[in-house]
């Protein structure tokens, strides 16, 4: 789901841009749609960038809709009233520009340095206009326009909100070049609406221009005037008139004036008729509406030419180099051609009505509706133009940032310290966790072995035993090998135990049959080449069935030899079970 307009997100967004934080992406579309709200109507313009010149596609207007009791100057309102519009038109652009009127702008012309860095140029424009604008530089958006090259004390810096003059608060440097700036600021709020009003639209504003510069660059295209011929363009709207004087492709001066209060406004030519009233003949409806039309034609057009007249005196007043040659009219609201007639009179002075839609080769569907869209017409060629707009207020030039090298080095120490020591600590902790693991790892094959412990400690003490066995001279393990060979098969006899003295004594617990096998054991005993001690026979029978027992000791000669090669042992009985733990308990057969 689309986030509303205005949602917490949108207002974040556009707060952030009027303040500077954020940047737009300036990338010119490949189709430019302009669109201007003028009084009641919505004007639009369309062109495909050629460079420098673009072909206008499309030029159409409509009428925007609005509730009786309907607050127009709420962005909500009017961007649903500007969606209706553009939806009754069939165009769904995929980006607008739109334009601020003069009336919202404050104008000034600085004499300034000639800075080529334009970021240091916006540094010392904002610093100079902080002192004049009506209100605070932190509310204000700023952009400006490099103008024609002047010398100090050629002319004063001029206010092109009435005739003002501005003195230069820097005069030294009489030999250093300078240059005119003309300054556009508006409020911050301006630059809200217009992103809100293409919000709830539904549109993507991409810029955000001047419209008497909008008018100037149409006038441009229409080739009005060649080289740096000064001249008026006087553009007329149902409740304003704006007077701008233009000389090579810039803007000289410009003022505004509302004639709401002096005449109604008059109807677009293309809405549909009023009803007649009731009870008059048409003849008298006809010649009532001319007379009516007459009236508001010759206040109107008065109205207008002292206006037109008030600002060619002002701009006379601060500029004497470049005075007005030829005047202007653009418009749609019928008087056009009376203004110029009027004009002509009382300036004594050339003036024409602009026809942009003979000028630019228009489509025959827009030739109508071209001369009151002068204004989304120069919109449209502006952002097209390879030098782009030349006032911006979404993106305008932004000054320099200062930058303190002391205070930046030592917030880079600080950061360097700060790295060094998490870098630290992340090692740190990295190198506990690797020990603690180990101790982990280790504390559980500690608390594994313990479980053994018996069983180790069994085998190390056999071990032991066999080492200590292996160790000692002769090898007692050759003798029992050579003694389970020698003696009679385990169904007569086995031993029970046996045992080296520490003089080197055999010692044997056998367990017989009978006392014959005894005395034979004697005797196979010595002829095997040990020396024996007479054998005591004691009776004695075990679970076994074996009837008597006797405990032999054996000497070995040193002349003994044994070859374990010479000798086999006795086979073992099937039921032989003397290596089951189960079944052998007294001793080892064998």
């Amino acid at each position: 789901m689309a986030e509303s307009p205005t949602g917490p997100t949108s207002f974040l967004r556009r707060q952030l841009q009027s303040a500077g934080l954020t940047k737009r992406r300036q990338r010119t579309p490949s189709l430019v749609t302009a669109i201007d709200i003028d009084g009641q109507t919505l004007r639009v313009a369309q062109s495909i960038p050629r460079g420098q010149d673009g072909d206008i596609t499309f030029v159409s207007s409509t009428s925007l809709e609005f509730a009786v009791d309907a607050d127009r100057t709420d962005p909500l309102v009017m961007g649903a009233a500007v969606a209706k519009a553009l939806a009754k038109l069939k165009i769904k652009p995929n980006g607008v520009v739109m334009g601020v009127p003069r009336a919202q702008v404050v104008l000034r012309t600085l004499t300034l340095p000639a800075v080529p860095d334009l970021r240091e140029m916006a540094s010392i424009v904002h610093l100079q206009l902080a002192r004049d604008l009506p209100f605070r530089i932190e509310e204000a958006v700023l952009d400006f326009k490099v103008g024609r090259k002047n010398t100090p004390g050629a002319r004063a810096d001029s206010l092109l909100n009435g005739g003002v003059s501005v003195p230069d608060a820097k005069a030294e440097g009489a030999a250093q070049e300078r240059i005119e700036v003309l300054v556009a600021a508006l409020k911050q709020d301006v630059v809200g609406y217009y992103q809100q009003v293409a919000d709830t639209a539904g549109l993507r504003l991409i810029a955000l221009g001047l419209l008497p510069y909008a008018n100037a660059r149409c006038v441009e295209a229409c080739h009005v005037a060649d080289g740096q011929q000064a001249f008026a363009l006087v553009s007329l709207r149902p409740d304003e008139v704006n007077i701008d004087v233009i000389a090579d492709q810039s803007l000289l001066f410009s003022r505004g004036a509302l004639i709401k209060a002096a005449v109604e406004p008059v109807t677009d030519p293309a809405a549909p008729a009023s009803s007649k009233s009731e009870g008059i003949s048409d003849g008298e409806s006809a010649a009532a509406g001319t007379a009516a039309d007459s009236v508001k034609q010759a206040g109107f057009t008065d109205a207008v030419t002292i206006e037109v007249v008030r600002t060619l005196h002002s701009y006379s007043g601060i500029e004497t180099l470049n005075p007005v040659t030829k005047i202007v009219v653009a418009g749609a609201t019928g008087f056009e051609p009376a203004v110029v007639e009027l004009l002509s009179k009382r300036l004594n002075r050339p003036a024409a009505l602009l026809d942009p839609a003979t000028a630019l080769s228009l489509p025959a569907e827009a030739c109508q509706q071209a001369s009151g869209a002068i204004a989304a017409i120069g919109l449209t060629l502006g952002l097209g133009d390879s030098r782009g707009l030349p006032f911006d207020f979404l993106n305008p030039k932004r000054p320099a940032v200062q930058r303190d090298m002391g205070r930046i080095r030592i917030l880079a120490g600080t950061a360097a310290v700060a790295a060094v020591l998490v870098f630290t600590a992340a090692v740190r902790s990295y190198l506990i966790n690797q020990r603690t693991q180990t101790n982990r790892n280790v504390a559980m094959e500690l608390a594994e072995a313990e479980k053994h412990r018996p069983i180790y400690r069994k085998m190390i003490q056999q071990a032991a035993a066999i080492e200590d066995w292996a160790k000692g001279a002769p090898n007692w393990l050759d003798h029992y090998a050579y003694l389970s060979a020698v003696l009679p098969p385990s169904d007569e006899v086995y031993i029970t135990s046996l045992a080296v003295s520490a003089q080197g004594v055999l010692r044997l617990s056998v367990q017989a049959q009978s006392g014959e096998i005894l005395a034979k054991l004697d005797k196979q005993l010595r002829a095997a080449g040990y020396d024996v001690k007479p054998i005591a026979i004691t009776p004695g029978a075990d679970r076994y069935g074996y009837e008597f027992r006797s405990n032999v000791e054996l000497i070995v000669p040193e002349k003994l030899k044994i070859d374990l090669t010479k000798v086999k042992a006795p086979k073992r009985p099937a039921d032989d079970g003397s290596l089951d733990p189960k079944l052998h308990r007294g001793g080892t057969k064998g």
